[in-house]
């Protein structure tokens, strides 16, 4: 190939910059012997709005993932009449929880229901780490000054509300026809 220029014929996908990533999709950007996510990183490394361009597109265009792709944006937010996302507030929460998405916004900057989404969802007190199965001190003290296995999760209720969720979106008769669509 000494020479000769290469093409590569790239759709390129945007979604929410939010998104959910599995450990062997990590793997293959990272540590894998396709040339794919080095390419496409340099190829968006200088450019607007990366972070909703990259992983759709290597999703997209790779035949180990595009079809593992759940066209989503797992994000709870509310419209105004302009169609423009209002900020969420304490009122909101309720409906959040039920919502079963792993992401919300927009939220007004030090608006209670942050803290109370900490308390209340992530069992994290104020000026510490969330909780989990790495910190294994005890509760009220820092939990993170014994150290347990990274690799060991431990799904808790807000696990369960977003495996419902993705369920729901699963069993939708139009899912496999929306995967990967260019907008």
């Amino acid at each position: 190939m000494i020479g000769k220029t290469m093409q590569i014929q790239l759709v390129t996908f945007r979604r929410s910059p939010s998104a959910i990533l599995s450990r062997k999709f990590m793997e293959f950007c990272i540590l894998g012997t396709d040339n794919l996510p080095r390419t496409v990183l340099m190829y968006l490394a200088n450019t607007a709005s990366a972070q909703s361009v990259y992983f759709p597109t290597i999703i997209c265009n790779s035949r180990q993932f595009y079809r593992t792709i759940i066209n989503h944006s797992l994000q709870y937010s509310i419209v105004d009449d302009k169609q423009e996302p209002r900020p969420l507030s304490s009122n909101d929460f309720d409906d959040l929880m039920e919502s079963g998405a792993a992401f919300a916004s927009t939220f007004l900057p030090d608006d209670p229901v942050l803290g109370r989404i900490d308390q209340e969802v992530l069992r994290r007190n104020p000026g510490n780490p969330v909780p989990g199965g790495w910190c294994l001190g005890e509760p009220g003290n820092d939990t993170c000054t014994i150290w347990g296995d990274a690799d060991v999760l431990r799904p808790g209720p807000g696990a369960r509300r977003i495996e419902k969720h993705i369920t729901g979106l699963l069993s939708n008769g139009t899912f496999r026809s929306r995967q990967c669509v260019p907008e």
